[in-house]
């Protein structure tokens, strides 16, 4: 079994010192335009300390691709010198700076958008309260689109990041591509599966030959992804894992499934009888590593996730508990913060963005 402190040299050549990541979270912390706060540039100070890597909290990389209020933004090369704070902010006690890229697609308002309407791969709502219709993007803003993530990746790497993950999960629009309840095309980017792929095998292609490109050292593409939609049409278990079977074969440095419990088991009867984790993990046949993640407040977690991934990803209780991954290397244990993270979260200072968009969940 992986010991959490044990370091890990990645694909790309790029060694973290251990196996303990940051959870990719929402923080709502930029500015309205999406370029860094201060307040932002210390959140992540505080809880890079004692990690192998952070990933930052999604990063849009076209403004009609922007989420949420406060969100990053890595659509623009003046928001490079802000980037390169925050890296260096993280890097500065000794993590791997990664930042997170993707697009809202559908899963966003005309109000976050000035008005402007969602876009997505198909003109179908998503199935939540108050959701708007996207338009389709036409053949060539796909491509547009698919370039702007290349120009995301440029900008990390004149940043000073390590590396970047493609934010394929949480119904984004990475994941929308692959969904055949998101997209619903009748061309060459929907249909099949393999049609339904296209977008990513797409967006590999060009972030990769940006980073040879542009990267004069080695440089991290992560790829996150979620294993099963509740819709109906949606992505079945079944079908991530046939994606997994082509990521594997990438030059991916890692593959980051999204958990909200790291022992959580697909719906899919064919799987029932082991965790996603333990599925994912033999699927990807040790060709990449793979991050775990979901619930992870112990050195209990930390060890029972390294038994089916090579790095474990904490969310929650960083955010509540600053410096646990130096007390769980320290043996600090009875130092972990252990209170419900509903309750947890109020009892330590947050700036406000933050504390709000906490209080409007866990009310």
């Amino acid at each position: 079994m992986s010991q959490f402190d044990q370091s890990i040299i990645l694909p790309s050549g790029v060694q973290l010192k251990n196996r303990l990541m940051l959870s990719p979270m929402t923080t709502q912390l930029s500015f309205f335009n999406g370029v860094i706060t201060e307040d932002e540039i210390t959140y992540y100070k505080q809880r890079s300390k004692g990690l192998g890597a952070v990933i930052t909290g999604a990063a849009n990389v076209q403004d009609i691709g922007k989420g949420w209020p406060g969100e990053l933004s890595i659509a623009h090369d003046e928001m490079i010198p802000r980037l390169s704070e925050l890296a260096k902010a993280i890097q500065g006690e000794g993590a791997k700076a990664i930042v997170q890229i993707f697009h809202g697609g559908r899963m966003t308002s005309r109000a976050t958008l000035s008005g402007e309407q969602p876009v997505s791969a198909s003109a179908v709502a998503a199935e939540r309260p108050d959701a708007e219709t996207p338009r389709a993007l036409s053949e060539n803003e796909i491509k547009e689109t698919i370039q702007a993530f290349g120009e995301a990746t440029r900008r990390a790497i004149e940043s000073g990041f390590d590396g970047i993950e493609l934010h394929g999960a949480n119904t984004y629009l990475i994941q929308q591509f692959f969904s055949p309840h998101s997209n619903r095309r009748e061309d060459q980017w929907g249909g099949s599966l393999e049609n339904r792929y296209r977008f990513i095998d797409e967006l590999l292609t060009t972030v990769f030959s940006t980073v040879e490109k542009y990267a004069k050292k080695p440089f991290i593409v992560g790829y996150r992804f979620s294993p099963e939609e509740y819709e109906t049409p949606g992505i079945r278990f079944e079908d991530t894992i046939w994606l997994l079977e082509r990521l594997r074969e990438t030059k991916l440095d890692y593959l980051h499934v999204s958990l909200n419990a790291y022992d959580r088991r697909a719906r899919s009867n064919k799987y029932s009888d082991q965790s996603i984790l333990e599925a994912v993990h033999d699927t990807i046949q040790g060709k990449i590593p793979l991050i775990g993640v979901g619930g992870i407040r112990t050195r209990k977690d930390v060890e029972q996730v390294l038994k089916y991934a090579e790095l474990a990803a904490i969310g929650q209780q960083m955010i509540v508990d600053p410096d646990w991954a130096e007390k769980l290397l320290e043996n600090r244990e009875d130092e972990f913060v252990t209170k419900p993270f509903e309750e947890a979260y109020k009892e330590l200072y947050l700036p406000s963005p933050l504390y709000n968009f906490l209080k409007a969940r866990y009310q």
